[in-house]
């Protein structure tokens, strides 16, 4: 087939990889515009771009996908398809309707469940058993065509972001291969979904990651993973911003106030939530690298009775 490839972060790049190394053709990339990043804002190519100039493949990176002069250069690509995963932009049906097969999104979600922009993040916050992939047939709705293919895969005890994200990313490339050659010959089955047993995952904000200690402990647990590594679950001590990136929840009982620093060991310390307690493992304070808690410990006198806020 020939295809038009659409996507821009770490995501989006085994997918990509996966398709040049295929049959197919991979006729031209689009991905979103270069943006300064770092201390220095210095312009970087999104992983995408890197890997499609690696195989000289044209690189487009229109600031809307919706202008006309856009939607008209991909006319006369005479596509079969176009691949869609984690790009950034919504579709119009215009440039849907283009590919003689349509276009297909790779959705990292077992949908109907965590539509929209964090589904991976999500997972993990809500303390999902299972997660994976989707294909969809892509309309213009938010994550709402119907389903072609599914592949699961089981969450750890102590997933991430990070760790789920690594796993689906190189899920996609040969679930999508997969659901092209049922496509191509004519066994695709869509499944349209079930709205009602839709759920929205929004996109993530540094404002997530403020923990709220009045909260069961279980549940700032799976905050802290599902936010790991970006924006991290956070807290203050003594005005200073205290990243929390590992702890585990302990039974505790004791007539403590949410937040507070019960006891102090060695090798870390814990802190009283709403239901049971956390055990700080790994902690970044405000201005310093991230370290184990024993370094911390070392470092800074850390007072029984200290309240996180």
């Amino acid at each position: 087939m020939r295809l038009l490839f659409m996507g821009t972060p770490d995501f989006s790049v085994p997918t990509l990889q996966c398709l040049i190394e295929s049959k197919h053709q991979v006729i031209a990339v689009v991905t979103q515009p270069d943006k300064p990043k770092g201390r220095g804002n210095k312009v970087l190519s999104t992983p995408v771009k890197e890997l499609a100039l690696k195989y000289n493949i044209p690189v487009y990176q229109p600031l809307r996908v919706k202008e006309q002069s856009f939607i008209n250069l991909i006319k006369d690509m005479n596509l079969d398809a176009i691949i869609v995963i984690a790009f950034g932009q919504i579709l119009p049906k215009q440039l849907l309707d283009i590919p003689k097969y349509g276009a297909i999104n790779i959705h990292a979600s077992l949908l109907p469940k965590y539509r929209g922009a964090g589904p991976i993040q999500w997972a993990v916050i809500n303390g999902e058993k299972k997660s994976g992939l989707t294909t969809m047939m892509m309309d213009v709705g938010l994550d709402t065509g119907d389903m072609l293919l599914k592949q699961e895969i089981e969450l750890e005890k102590q997933e991430t972001g990070e760790t789920l994200h690594n796993k689906l990313s190189i899920m996609g490339g040969p679930l999508v291969l997969e659901t092209l050659d049922k496509i191509e010959d004519n066994s695709i089955i869509r499944v349209p979904q079930d709205n009602e047993a839709a759920t929205y995952a929004p996109m993530l904000s540094k404002e997530l990651g403020k923990i709220d200690w009045k909260k069961d402990a279980a549940e700032i647990e799976r905050l802290i993973r599902g936010l790991n590594p970006w924006p991290t679950a956070y807290t203050y001590i003594d005005d200073k911003i205290m990243k929390i990136w590992k702890a585990e929840e302990v039974f505790e009982n004791g007539d403590y106030k949410p937040g507070q620093v019960y006891n102090v060991e060695k090798n870390g310390f814990f802190v009283k939530c709403g239901i049971n307690a956390l055990y700080i493992n790994e902690l970044q304070l405000q201005g310093k690298k991230k370290m184990d808690s024993a370094s911390f410990l070392r470092g800074v006198k850390l007072e029984k009775g200290t309240l996180l806020v």
